[in-house]
């Protein structure tokens, strides 16, 4: 068994005072930043106010969305940008910014071959929700994408000396003649440095775990359990804003359906589950919704049945297309029967009731025909071999679509649509992009083409 890659920070004592772009934030956004920053002949610095590295990317399991891509020609599976646009579109409510959009889905392909250029090789294929095609690029492994990616990024970030400090919180972005000079730090024993640079990428986020400001924009979701690590408070928000950095789209806040609430800690359950086969049932044993429809679709459904969730039921074939699952069972999410009757039982569900909606279900994946809900996707598999196995499950928030306005370029632009010198942000810390709702796979995507986009940026601003 291979011993588990160990990333080692940078010792705070060689802390300079001048870098040519800071990054704040070692998510995969900031990570993959600031590796295109420095391919690109720059000097660039992570800062991580956290103790451990990688964000909320740490916590994404599905995959990251592309179109046109060679795994997919490899799967029979012939897409387009002008698919991915307009599916991504009608997800995001059509509120998505058009122009951002349109560079994110012409770029996914190019994003997954910069990755395999790095050694990090997504060539197996799932589908989310809300979309018709698969696109969700995944590891062949089938590891959860979030672990898996932050840990490729972070060998490559090892082998070029990238400064990467950890324990140290960016308090305020500086500005000379109206540009942006640099940012004021605290490290873990309190102490105040100004670091000089005339570059700085806002890599931080988002604010799913700001119960106060979610409250400020959606007072309706103020008492949801969040899925997001405890650092996703908005503070590339709060920074940018302090400097006159506007925002959009606050109060589009996304509740993911599937995430499991019932122990001392949340865990989300990857769409990749119902992507690979999986179904929703009530405590009636019965299916009630499109299982992939958007997240705020089915959100929707769950939330109607007043039973305080639903659960995920699958078979041993599903389980074994999303790895995801053993860590699941392992930390006791993971209900077993050897039959559906056990299974039924152990839930508290009518078993005849699930027996009934299982046998219908595999008819209806035979049949390629789903004439209840209308699925089309996640159909390549039935729910037969067994055992069988159930994780009871509850929206909680998961994303925020809103945040700071940047453009293609991922510069920040001010409230009067001016560009701020300097100041770039990329991934969720930045608004548009979404619409009111994200749809899976894109979160993990707009890391890797918006991190590049904004390396690259830098790298133009600082040799005009």
């Amino acid at each position: 068994m291979m011993a588990k890659y160990v990333f080692n920070p940078t010792n705070i004592n060689e802390l300079k005072s001048e870098y040519d772009v800071v990054i704040v934030g070692s998510g995969s956004t900031g990570l993959v930043s600031a590796l295109q920053a420095h391919e690109l002949g720059l000097k660039p610095v992570i800062f991580e106010k956290m103790p451990k590295l990688g964000g909320n990317t740490t916590r994404a399991s599905s995959g990251m969305n592309a179109a046109e891509t060679y795994v997919q020609l490899k799967n029979s599976v012939v897409d387009s940008f002008d698919e991915f646009y307009n599916e991504t579109l009608i997800g995001g409510g059509n509120l998505n910014d058009p122009e951002l959009l349109n560079y994110f889905t012409t770029h996914s392909a190019l994003s997954i071959d910069w990755l395999k250029d790095h050694g990090i090789i997504l060539d197996d294929l799932t589908i989310a929700g809300g979309m018709k095609k698969k696109r969700v690029h995944r590891p062949s492994s089938m590891a959860p994408i979030g672990a898996f990616l932050i840990t490729e990024l972070l060998k490559l970030v090892d082998k070029t000396d990238i400064p990467v400090f950890t324990n140290v919180k960016v308090l305020d972005i500086n500005e000379k003649d109206n540009k942006v000079s640099g940012v004021t730090i605290e490290i873990e024993d309190g102490t105040k440095k100004e670091i000089a640079s005339n570059s700085v990428v806002l890599a931080t986020g988002g604010y799913g775990a700001n119960q106060k400001l979610i409250g400020k924009y959606r007072p309706d979701l103020e008492s949801y359990n969040t899925t997001n690590q405890p650092g996703a408070l908005g503070d590339g928000i709060s920074l940018a804003t302090k400097i006159g950095a506007a925002t959009r789209d606050m109060d589009q806040i996304q509740v993911h359906p599937t995430v499991q609430q019932d122990t001392s800690h949340t865990f989300l359950i990857g769409e990749a589950v119902r992507g690979e086969g999986a179904i929703l049932v009530n405590k009636a044993g019965e299916r009630f919704v499109n299982e992939l429809d958007t997240r705020k679709n089915v959100t929707n459904a769950i939330n109607g049945l007043n039973e305080n969730g639903a659960f995920l039921i699958f078979d041993r074939a599903i389980r074994d297309r999303v790895k995801a699952i053993e860590f699941y069972d392992h930390v006791g999410l993971v209900k077993t029967g050897q039959t559906l009757a056990e299974l039924a039982n152990e839930n508290g569900i009518n078993a005849e009731h699930l027996e009934a909606t299982v046998s219908a279900w595999n008819d209806k994946v035979k049949n390629h025909n789903d004439s209840d809900f209308n699925r089309e996707t996640g159909m390549d598999r039935g729910i037969e071999q067994a055992p069988f196995y159930s994780i009871h499950i509850a929206p909680a928030i998961h994303y925020t679509m809103g945040g700071l306005k940047i453009n293609t370029k991922t510069q920040v632009l001010d409230n009067d649509g001016n560009v701020i010198p300097g100041l770039y942000a990329a991934g969720e810390v930045a608004g548009g992009l979404h619409g009111n709702n994200r749809i899976g796979g894109n979160s993990i995507a707009e890391t890797v083409i918006f991190g590049r986009q904004a390396g690259m940026q830098v790298y133009n601003y600082q040799n005009k």
